[in-house]
């Protein structure tokens, strides 16, 4: 069974950072391509950041480029979003979600996602 499980969301205050954890069990990780997303009500959601299967290549959002940094690590299985410099128009719900294998993408999972709010 597969199985996303995001972590690490809070309330932080606007300049804070912040660090979210996609645990995942069930397909096999070094073949999949990981991502973020994140969504505020009324929206749809939106890439934040990416992450090939090899960890080599990632890839921002324009919003958060430079703000924040996506990383894998393949023997925990985890993928993380360090978030820095939080504004609150980072506000969102995360999502961690792992597409592959490889570029073939015949297959999406997700996560339930874990709140983030940048607020004083």
């Amino acid at each position: 069974q597969v199985q996303l499980v995001e972590s690490g969301g809070d309330l932080v205050q606007p300049g804070g950072s912040l660090r979210l954890s996609c645990s995942t069990s069930g397909f096999t990780f070094s073949m999949f391509n990981m991502k973020w997303y994140r969504q505020t009500p009324g929206k749809e959601r939106e890439f934040v950041a990416g992450i090939l299967h090899t960890g080599h290549i990632t890839k921002y959002a324009d919003s958060v480029k430079g703000r924040f940094t996506i990383s894998r690590d393949s023997v925990k299985r985890t993928v993380d979003l360090q978030m820095t410099y939080l504004e609150p128009e980072d506000t969102a719900v995360y999502f961690c979600n792992a597409v592959g294998p490889y570029s073939y993408s015949t297959h999406s999972y997700w996560g339930q996602g874990t709140q983030v709010t940048v607020s004083s």
